[in-house]
């Protein structure tokens, strides 16, 4: 089986030669320059023989044109942060209009596309990621979100509908530029940020008018929720065929999860960033532990579910500090 084969064949529960592999990790030192990203991602995933690409732009991305300042340090070990918020008062959401996705800093992701599709081995899919409208607003205003949802919830949609319009261009940019499907980020869909019918209103209702818009034009789409106490069972019901969470940290595990969809699953790996008092850490399994250890904990994951309907890949992203040795025996364990 090539990299293609095997991934549709996961995707849709066949058996496979081995089960499918890939991390991903953010490159920061490349990603304010799309050719230069798009060679350190195909060099990334060549030299550990991974099967897929899942495209890394900054995580700040989205917000950059409406409005976010940004500190970029062009570091491998520093990530973009947002210096001023393009969000102060409620007054602002309505300042927010849908812009085009061909220019600016999402044009640059576009161009990031076309040069990686370009530069890709043949046979390699690749998914871009896309941040839901929930998650590039929470972004631009910070947590006074949560309190301006409710108090000005129609400021706040305003702003949603805008940069919804401005991600359905996005996503209609990438498949013209010849991506294999996305990557869905959804970072609060959590109950301790908001409760059922929140996210139905503010997070759903604009999510399933990103999805919807690929769903049947791209084959590998991915959803990833983000965080612990998640809406696994809502985000899991949205028209993807591949479903990504931090399994090794909250519910469900793989087995449990298995047991709720049939959709293919992009999880097994323990891998997840998390703030202490400002600093960003990492419980990462491929950053702290050894080849005998990660080996295991691939036969666990694999053994969960009996090796279908599994894409290996970690919860959120590897730590870029993760040594050579481990990525490399991640990629051999599927083998052994």
């Amino acid at each position: 089986m090539n990299r293609e084969e095997r991934i549709r064949a996961a995707l849709a529960s066949k058996e496979v030669d081995h089960v499918p592999v890939a991390a991903w990790m953010h490159l920061s030192q490349f990603d304010q320059d799309p050719i230069s990203l798009a060679e350190a991602e195909v060099a990334f995933t060549e030299k550990y023989d991974f099967d897929f690409i899942k495209m890394m732009p900054f995580g700040l991305y989205s917000t950059q044109d409406f409005g976010n300042q940004i500190t970029i340090y062009c570091d491998p070990y520093r990530e973009p942060i947002v210096k001023n918020f393009a969000i102060h008062s409620p007054a602002d959401y309505n300042t927010i209009r849908a812009i085009p996705a061909i220019q600016g800093t999402y044009g640059k992701q576009v161009e990031f596309a076309r040069e990686l599709v370009k530069r890709r081995k043949p046979g390699t899919p690749v998914i871009q990621t896309i941040f839901s409208p929930f998650s590039t607003l929470k972004k631009m205003a910070g947590d006074r979100l949560l309190m301006d949802m409710i108090n000005y919830p129609d400021a706040v949609h305003h702003a949603l509908a805008a940069i919804t319009a401005t991600t359905l261009d996005f996503v209609s940019a990438n498949i013209d530029a010849g991506v294999d499907g996305f990557f869905f980020a959804t970072q609060n869909a959590t109950r301790s940020i908001m409760n059922l019918q929140e996210f139905e209103e503010f997070g759903e209702f604009y999510d399933l008018q990103v999805i919807r818009s690929y769903a049947k034009k791209t084959w590998f789409n991915a959803a990833h929720i983000h965080g612990e106490d998640i809406y696994f069972n809502e985000v899991a019901s949205y028209p993807v065929n591949c479903i990504n969470w931090h399994d090794r940290h909250t519910w469900p595990s793989l087995k449990e999860a298995r047991q709720i969809t049939d959709k293919c699953l992009l999880a097994g790996i323990k891998s997840a960033p998390y703030f202490v008092n400002g600093v960003l850490k990492y419980d990462d399994i491929i950053l702290d532990g050894t080849p005998e250890e990660i080996t295991a904990h691939v036969k666990d994951a694999i053994s969960q579910v009996d090796g279908k309907g599994l894409i290996l890949g970690p919860g959120c992203v590897v730590n870029p500090k993760a040594p050579e040795e481990n990525l490399m025996a991640l990629r051999k364990a599927v083998e052994l």
